[in-house]
């Protein structure tokens, strides 16, 4: 599957232990991760801001997150399709990779529940999802 998994989502999982993080790995060895150049830039900002890791681990993830997932060119789309013109990025990078889903803790992104037939989860609807696949 191919899923967006929203930068809140992405920086859980490298802040602490826990669902993000196991979404993380999941998704990392099992599907495909979509991210966009403005969302990594946000993901590492934050990493280094307020999660206050070093520049050096930082820089690793970002590495890693550059080798392992899909680099694609959001599409564009009105900024008035959502609440916050923000996350416009997020949808136009799901329509433009043909997401299977959004995984994202942001409630202007939840409130949509889907957006041109791409669900959009919270970590733990998703979390249930998959793992009632497996069964």
């Amino acid at each position: 599957m191919k899923i967006v998994l929203d930068a809140n989502v992405i920086i859980a999982a490298f802040a602490s232990r826990g669902l993000c993080e196991s979404l993380m790995e999941v998704c990392l060895n099992e599907h495909e991760i979509l991210l966009c150049d403005e969302l990594l830039e946000e993901i590492l900002r934050n990493l280094r801001l307020k999660i206050k890791l070093p520049a050096k681990i930082v820089e690793n993830i970002g590495d890693l997150l550059l080798e392992q997932v899909s680099m694609v060119n959001p599409a564009p789309l009105a900024t008035d399709i959502c609440r916050d013109p923000d996350d416009v990025k997020i949808l136009g990078l799901a329509v433009a990779a043909s997401a299977n889903y959004i995984v994202t803790g942001d409630k202007d992104l939840l409130v949509l529940k889907e957006f041109q037939g791409i669900p959009i989860l919270n970590p733990r609807a998703f979390s249930n999802l998959l793992y009632s696949e497996e069964e």
